[in-house]
């Protein structure tokens, strides 16, 4: 299947080594940047067979079958609508919107055009997801009452200014505290029914570190933390009345501890990725457009929905607002 790729900033580069790395899955079909030197260079680096220097081009293109939207997060809505419009699927980085409002109209768009869309929350797609829910789906922790996840890392300079750029839709909840969400959303198989958030509000106008605790229902709790400037490492810990489980890093999930109530030494889960991670997300999007899918069973659009909602709703609890609101 043929990708193009909107924009060329970090997140494209990996999206496009990890294309180059598929073997032949996946073909790097065109990139396009409002620069078009920028365009052509990430082209050249990574081998795509175009470049374009307008994002209007690439979606015009029929070389083109699927689009990887890269831009930073105040453009993600726009930028889908644009492809929606072109007749592209498209695979939008996370978060897939800045409000569930515009997720919501994106989603019926695909829906009426035939066109399958999907929220780029990648780890949803891990096989070490798939284990986890395995487990707590067969009792192996027993009846999992909390989740705990943290992620947090420090930005400097340039990096810094973007990742809490106001304008940009920054902040560390939607950077990343929107994985630590999807992580417990994922486990609990539902949406929170109460929130308390607290939110730090910098000079920047948005957040760099944030707890959220979030109750879902059955009483069942989370407790997330996320930043930008503290470093964090990417734990996860899934506790039931059984035992537990435990992810060095749930972020990138190829290892698991579980813990049984009773057992002194650990059960080992190693899941190894094929690449990096991206891959699953890339394979999933492939296995549901040749299906004629118009949604993954893996990341559906209410599960998105239901992740943009929470965003706001702490959002709207913390005092948050984006200076284009």
């Amino acid at each position: 299947m043929r990708w193009g790729i909107i924009s060329t900033g970090t997140i494209a580069k990996k999206f496009a080594e990890t294309i180059n790395k598929m073997q032949g899955e996946a073909v790097l079909a065109g990139v396009a940047s409002r620069s078009l030197e920028k365009a052509r260079d990430f082209a050249t680096f990574h081998g795509a067979a175009a470049y374009y220097s307008s994002y209007e081009e690439l979606v015009q293109s029929s070389d083109i079958d699927i689009v990887y939207i890269a831009t930073p997060n105040v453009f993600h809505y726009e930028n889908t609508l644009l492809c929606l419009n072109a007749g592209k699927h498209v695979l939008c980085e996370k978060p897939f919107t800045t409000n569930a409002s515009d997720a919501k109209k994106l989603y019926a768009m695909a829906r009426e055009k035939g066109l399958f869309i999907m929220d780029g929350l990648w780890t949803m797609h891990l096989p070490m997801y798939a284990k986890i829910r395995q487990l707590i789906s067969e009792g192996a922790i027993g009846e999992v009452k909390h989740v705990r996840a943290d992620f947090g890392f420090v930005a400097t300079g340039a990096r810094k200014d973007m990742k809490l750029d106001s304008s940009l839709g920054g902040g560390a909840l939607l950077d990343i505290g929107v994985y630590n969400i999807g992580f417990a959303a994922m486990v609990f198989g539902a949406n929170p029914t109460s929130i308390q958030a607290h939110l730090n509000i910098n000079e920047y106008g948005t957040d760099d570190f944030g707890t959220v605790i979030l109750t879902y229902p059955g009483n069942r709790t989370a407790t997330l933390t996320s930043a930008i400037g503290i470093q964090m490492p990417t734990e996860g810990v899934i506790y039931g009345t059984k035992g537990r489980l435990h992810l060095p890093s749930y972020l990138h999930a190829q290892r698991m501890n579980l813990y049984a109530v009773g057992s002194e030494e650990p059960v080992i889960f190693e899941l190894p990725f094929d690449i990096n991670g991206f891959e699953y997300q890339i394979r999933e999007a492939m296995r549901c457009i040749k299906g004629s899918l118009k949604e993954s069973s893996q990341l559906t659009e209410a599960f998105s929905i239901g992740i943009i909602q929470t965003l706001d709703d702490i959002r709207k609890m913390a005092g948050l607002r984006f200076s284009f609101e």
